[in-house]
């Protein structure tokens, strides 16, 4: 009889100890796989901040190009009106000698009428000149503050793209070794638990599927975990989840035991 209470003491242990062992591979599992995610979410970011430069520097350039389009067609319009006083000027000489040779005030009249039309042209051309000249003044303003920025823009694009060469350079091997732990773990995990803890990895916000009990509540959610619950968790017999987020739940002694390896 005592010999069967000494085996039945003994296979209790040895669970104790195997559930205990799970949740510190899990946990070291956690751990690898996070450091991972730190990995990535830095060399993450960069690669959009790259790009959101790119876009940046893209439409400045169009904007450049468009600015440059304006100038172009203010030249060319500002030459027209120039062309048009020309040949109103021209006119104006040619009806004011026409006015020496008329022979009746009605073609007096009509020259006179002619030569009030084209000097009124002439002021509407000088004043959309003076339109286009100022616009096109402004304009310029525009361009070179937008080429400014374009360089500085570049500048920017320039060493980020250099920090995160850098930063590929040097995450690339410990990403490598990483994963090679990781995958090492994952095969110190029976299936269903590592099926189990990829789901909820998969489905966690922030990557978290086993995470430890702070101030009597989930490491994850932040909801508070009932005194029985915390007491089985301590125990280490079974496998405990939280019953509002479904992270794997661990004590401060498998932390412990965690850092003690």
């Amino acid at each position: 009889m005592e010999e069967n209470k000494f085996k039945t003491n003994e296979t209790e242990e040895q669970v104790e100890i195997t559930v205990e062992r799970k949740l510190i591979e899990l946990y070291t599992l956690q751990q690898v796989d996070s450091k991972i995610d730190k990995i990535r979410i830095i060399r993450g970011e960069l690669p959009l901040e790259v790009q959101d430069l790119e876009d940046e520097i893209a439409g400045m350039e169009t904007r450049i190009e468009k600015y440059n389009e304006e100038l172009d067609k203010f030249a060319k319009d500002i030459a027209d009106y120039k062309n048009k006083i020309k040949e109103a000027t021209a006119l104006i000489k040619k009806y004011e000698e026409q006015q020496n040779n008329v022979r009746n005030n009605r073609e007096y009249e009509s020259l006179t009428k002619e030569i009030e039309y084209q000097s009124l042209d002439i002021q509407l051309c000088e004043k959309r000149i003076n339109d286009c000249t100022k616009k096109s003044e402004m304009l310029k303003v525009s361009l070179e503050d937008t080429k400014a920025r374009l360089e500085e823009r570049k500048g920017d694009l320039e060493l980020k793209k250099s920090e995160l060469s850098s930063i590929v350079e040097e995450t690339e091997k410990e990403e490598e070794e990483l994963i090679a732990r990781s995958k090492e773990s994952e095969q110190l995990i029976e299936e269903r638990l590592l099926t189990a803890y990829k789901r909820i990895r998969k489905n966690a916000r922030n990557g978290l599927a086993v995470v430890k009990i702070e101030r009597d509540a989930c490491g994850g959610c932040f909801n508070k975990i009932p005194p029985q619950h915390q007491l089985d968790i301590r125990m280490h017999k079974k496998i405990i989840v939280c019953e509002y987020c479904g992270r794997i739940l661990i004590d401060e002694d498998i932390v412990g035991m965690y850092n003690n390896n």
